[in-house]
């Protein structure tokens, strides 16, 4: 499974941005995908995710400010980002996994797309 994520830029505090993510190659393995962001000097964390199924999961910072979708006709998830805030700077990665019992967590995902780079200016 190959992803391609895109999207990322420069935006002023208040904002909006949305992230793309492209799933290709043995894409019947994936149950569900997720963002992860990563500030410089700090840990991955998670963000959002997505099964097919449609359900969603989010980290508590940005609930209510984030919002992810899937068109799974092109194997594609989404993060529109909206009332964005300095801290909310960061590498966004997305990830594809199947184990939905560790989808908050970095274990829950076997592949990772390169980062796509947020800055939110204040």
């Amino acid at each position: 499974v190959q992803l391609q994520a895109s999207g990322g830029g420069l935006v002023q505090a208040g904002g909006s941005l949305r992230l793309s993510c492209a799933a290709s190659g043995n894409t019947v393995s994936i149950y569900h995908m997720g963002w992860f962001r990563q500030a410089p000097g700090k840990e991955r964390d998670f963000v959002a995710a997505i099964n097919w199924s449609g359900s969603t999961y989010y980290r508590g910072s940005v609930e209510g400010r984030f919002t992810i979708s899937r068109d799974n006709t092109n194997n594609t998830v989404y993060l529109q980002m909206s009332s964005l805030k300095p801290e909310d700077s960061a590498v966004y990665h997305c990830a594809a996994g199947d184990n939905v019992r560790w989808v908050r967590y970095i274990r829950g995902y076997s592949y990772w797309g390169q980062g796509t780079l947020v800055t939110v200016s204040s």
